[in-house]
């Protein structure tokens, strides 16, 4: 079980080193004690800062740490990702456009954790009576608009949503415009 204290935290600005030995057990050493990866899940909910070391080679693998907790919560039937999610993102890799994608996904998460409260309110009261029903159409909108300079074709929806406010205009046109540069940057990279 992980503790709050202040080690444990990393309030102090240290992550919490985790040391994975080969017989696949997690040791935290701040807690002087062996933990799951539910318990590193809780962490992460907690906000706790941890990096997970091979105890072997002392190689970072928190990334592979992560990416098993969530695929655990896929398996057992916290569904998140849908599949024509990770359809494109498994299309992303290889892409001339792959190292942009970390960057933008970080982006557009944090912009969701910065309106989560908004979006549980707007889910609350029904989104089409809410404010917040201009800003998932703009958010929308930008996704589309970005999944269409990534993967031309995927970003287009099916139906025609409703056009959004001249300002979201101007946002994807200049959303566009970077895209678009980066692109040219990038493909004249590989030549």
């Amino acid at each position: 079980m992980v503790g709050r204290s202040k080690a444990a935290s990393g309030e102090a600005g240290d992550a919490v080193i985790i040391k994975k030995y080969a017989n696949r057990r997690l040791y935290n050493t701040a807690s002087s004690s062996y933990i799951t990866l539910e318990d590193l899940a809780r962490m992460v909910r907690e906000n706790i800062d941890f990096k997970v070391l091979d105890a072997k080679t002392g190689d970072d693998i928190t990334h592979s740490i992560l990416t098993q907790i969530i695929m655990d919560e896929e398996a057992n039937g916290g569904q998140m990702l849908p599949v024509s999610f990770l359809r494109q993102l498994i299309g992303m890799y290889g892409n001339s456009m792959q190292a942009m994608m970390p960057s933008y996904l970080e982006a557009s998460m944090a912009n969701f954790r910065d309106n989560q409260s908004k979006i549980r309110e707007a889910f609350e009261k029904g989104m089409s009576a809410s404010p917040f029903a201009a800003l998932h159409e703009t958010n929308m909108a930008m996704m589309r608009a970005a999944a269409d300079v990534f993967m031309p074709g995927i970003g287009k929806p099916k139906d025609k949503p409703a056009a959004p406010a001249a300002e979201a205009k101007d946002e994807i046109a200049a959303l566009r415009e970077q895209m678009a540069a980066m692109q040219k940057k990038l493909d004249e990279l590989g030549k």
